[in-house]
């Protein structure tokens, strides 16, 4: 597996978004995260955009933005990850966590102070797999979908410790 950096618009970064839109419909019985998102949004150094490959076939990917729109509830030093997906062959593999932990770093390299996410209930295994990554559920909901019942908002601190 390799994980490279893409561009938001790559094509294989779109067809793995219209599988994760699908995905949302399918669990949420809607038309997907409507959350505008546009290329320059994951462009360095103020996001990233990763795709995992297993030779030239894409399998995963994750990318973060940075977010201090405090009208919508976020602070400043954000980092939003968004569009974390594993097509549900190649799940299993440990592939979002290390999407995550890439993440994470770049992030942090960036200045970025929190990383911060929004996913819902009816995604256990992404609650999971942030709970044991060290997100906690944030004290103030944040983004988009903050007044939906289903929503849950979690945050990390990049911040090293001493």
């Amino acid at each position: 597996m390799e994980i490279r950096p893409s561009r938001y618009d790559h094509p294989d970064a779109v067809a793995l978004d219209a599988l994760v839109q699908q995905e949302y419909a399918r669990r949420y019985g809607d038309d997907g995260d409507i959350t505008p998102l546009t290329p320059e949004m994951f462009a360095p150094p103020h996001g990233a955009y990763l795709i995992a490959y297993d030779g030239s076939r894409p399998l995963a990917t994750g990318g973060w933005r940075r977010q201090e729109d405090t009208a919508e509830g976020y602070e400043v030093g954000d980092a939003e990850i968004k569009r974390m997906f594993v097509l549900q062959e190649a799940r299993g593999r440990g592939l979002a966590r290390r999407i995550l932990a890439a993440l994470e770093a770049d992030a942090r390299a960036a200045g970025r102070s929190r990383m911060v996410l929004e996913t819902g209930t009816k995604q256990p295994e992404a609650l999971e797999l942030y709970a044991s990554s060290g997100y906690v559920m944030a004290e103030k909901k944040f983004g988009l979908y903050r007044t939906y019942e289903d929503s849950r908002c979690m945050a990390k601190s990049l911040v090293e410790r001493d």
